[in-house]
C-alpha cells in the first residue's frame, strides 16, 4: 500500500546517505560524477550504485533511489548518456530530468522518469504534456503558491521543495555564474554569484548606498509551518534541498520533517523544530512563493551561513569495542563531560551523543585533552568514523523565522 506522502532527502556521499536512512528518509536522490545539477559536490559513481541499493533495501521503510540527470546535454553526450541511463536501469527507482533527450532515452530503455524542476511545469496544460511522454511525477516550479500547485496535483503525481536553498533565478536557472567565470549552473558548476555583497555605481564612480547589500541572495525555504497547507494541496513528495551540505544537515533536517510529516504538530512543536533547523546550515527562512510571491524580506542579510550551532573536528575513532560498545577517541581538541558529540562515517551516518562518562587509561575522568585516547561508550559506530565536537555558534541578532 503506498504511503499518503514521501520525504526525500538529498546525498551527496556516502555519510549523508546512510544519515538521510537512519533519519527516516523514504527516498534520497543524489547524481553520478555526470550529468548532475551538483557537480562540486562529491557525488556517486555507477559502481557505488549496488552497495547504496543494499543499504536502501535494508532500511526499514526500503528507502528509493533517485538518480538526477537534469543537467543541458550536449549532441556529443547522448552516447554516455545512453550508456548511463543503461547501466543504472534496476539499480534506482527513477530518474529525475528535464531535457527530451533524456525523457527519450528513459523511455527507450524502460526506466522511471520524473519530470525536474527546471522544466519550469507550472500549469496543468504543460503537467498533461509530460504525463503523455510517459512521466510519473512532475518537479514543480518553484514559482508556484499552494493553490495553483492544488490544481495541477489533480494531473499528475506531484513533489515539490519543502526546505533549503533557494536560487534567485527563475526554478534554478541562473546564467551569472556562466558569465563571470565560465562555470555554467545548468551544468552543475554555479559558483553563487548571487550570495555575494554588492555595490552600486554609476558611470561617475558615485556608489549608492543600499540597506542590504547582498542584493540577491534569497533566504533558504523553510516550509515547516505550512505543512498541512502542502498536505492539502497535493504534494506527495516533500524534498529537502542540500547534496551540497553535511550528515548532520542531512539529519537534522529530515528528523524535523519526519515529524511533521507524521503527526499533526501543535504551534509550539512547530516554533520548536525551527529552532532545531537553525542549527544547521541556512541563510536566514523565508516560505518561498507558497503564501505568495516573495517580496525584499525573502533577501537574506546572511553573510554566509546562520546557523546557531557549529561542528568541530576533534579526531577519529582509533578503535571500536563491539562487545562493549566502547569507542576509542584519539582526540585533536580537548573536551569535558556534557559536552554534545557527533560522530560520521560512510557506514555509521551520524550518531550524536552528549557525553556522560568518558576514560582515559581506564580511569573516569570529566575532561581529557588534546593527545590523549578517550573511551567513550556508544552503540553502533564504526572504526574511522570522524568525530565531532558540536558548539553554540556566538549570536548575533537577526530575524530568522518564517511566516507561519
Amino acid at each position: 500500500m503506498k504511503q499518503n506522502y514521501e520525504l526525500m532527502s538529498p546525498a551527496g556521499n556516502f555519510p549523508m546517505l546512510a544519515a538521510a536512512i537512519n533519519a527516516g528518509a523514504d527516498a534520497v536522490y543524489f547524481g553520478l560524477n555526470v550529468f548532475s545539477m551538483r557537480a562540486n559536490s562529491k557525488n556517486f559513481n555507477i559502481d557505488d550504485l549496488d552497495e547504496m541499493r543494499e543499504m536502501c533495501q535494508a532500511s526499514e521503510r526500503k528507502v528509493k533511489l533517485f538518480l538526477t540527470l537534469n543537467t543541458i546535454i550536449y549532441p556529443e553526450e547522448i552516447p554516455k548518456l545512453e550508456e548511463t541511463i543503461i547501466a543504472v536501469k534496476g539499480k534506482v527507482d527513477a530518474i529525475i530530468c528535464w531535457d527530451n533527450a533524456v525523457i527519450m532515452l528513459c523511455n527507450k530503455h524502460e526506466v522511471p522518469f520524473f519530470v525536474s524542476t527546471q522544466a519550469s511545469i507550472s500549469n496543468k496544460q504543460s503537467a498533461q504534456f509530460y504525463k503523455m511522454l510517459g512521466a510519473k511525477r512532475a518537479v514543480l516550479a518553484r514559482e508556484l503558491n499552494l493553490e495553483q500547485i492544488k490544481e495541477i496535483s489533480e494531473i499528475i503525481e506531484i513533489e515539490c521543495f519543502a526546505h533549503g536553498a533557494m536560487c534567485v533565478a527563475v526554478s534554478g536557472r541562473g546564467f551569472m555564474s556562466q558569465m563571470t567565470s565560465e562555470k555554467s549552473a545548468n551544468r552543475g558548476e554555479c559558483h553563487q554569484n548571487c550570495r555575494r555583497s554588492y555595490t552600486v555605481t554609476d558611470s561617475s564612480g558615485n556608489e549608492l548606498q543600499i540597506e542590504n547589500s547582498r542584493v540577491m541572495s534569497a533566504k533558504d525555504l523553510c516550509t515547516l509551518h505550512l505543512i498541512e497547507d502542502m498536505k492539502k494541496a497535493g504534494i506527495y513528495s516533500y524534498k529537502i534541498e542540500g547534496r551540497g551540505r553535511d550528515p548532520r544537515y542531512v539529519d537534522v533536517v529530515t528528523r524535523a520533517y519526519r515529524k511533521a510529516l507524521d503527526n499533526n504538530l501543535s504551534q509550539e512543536e512547530l516554533d520548536a523544530g525551527v529552532v532545531e533547523l537553525e542549527k544547521v546550515f541556512n541563510r536566514q527562512f523565508s516560505t518561498g512563493f507558497y503564501l505568495g510571491k516573495p517580496s525584499r524580506h525573502d533577501i537574506s542579510t546572511a553573510e554566509n551561513n546562520e546557523a546557531t550551532e557549529i561542528k568541530l573536528f576533534i579526531g577519529k575513532v582509533f578503535n571500536y569495542y563491539q562487545k562493549i560498545s566502547v569507542a576509542e577517541i584519539k582526540l585533536n581538541e580537548n573536551i569535558k563531560l556534557g559536552d554534545q558529540l557527533v560522530i560520521i562515517g560512510k557506514k555509521t551516518g551520524l550518531k550524536r551523543l552528549y557525553i556522560q562518562s568518558m576514560q582515559v587509561e581506564n580511569k573516569d575522568v570529566s575532561k581529557a585533552t588534546k593527545g590523549q585516547s578517550v573511551g567513550i561508550k556508544i552503540l553502533d559506530i564504526r572504526k574511522n568514523d570522524e568525530v565531532y565536537i558540536v558548539k553554540e555558534k556566538d549570536k548575533k541578532p537577526k530575524s530568522n523565522s518564517p511566516v507561519s
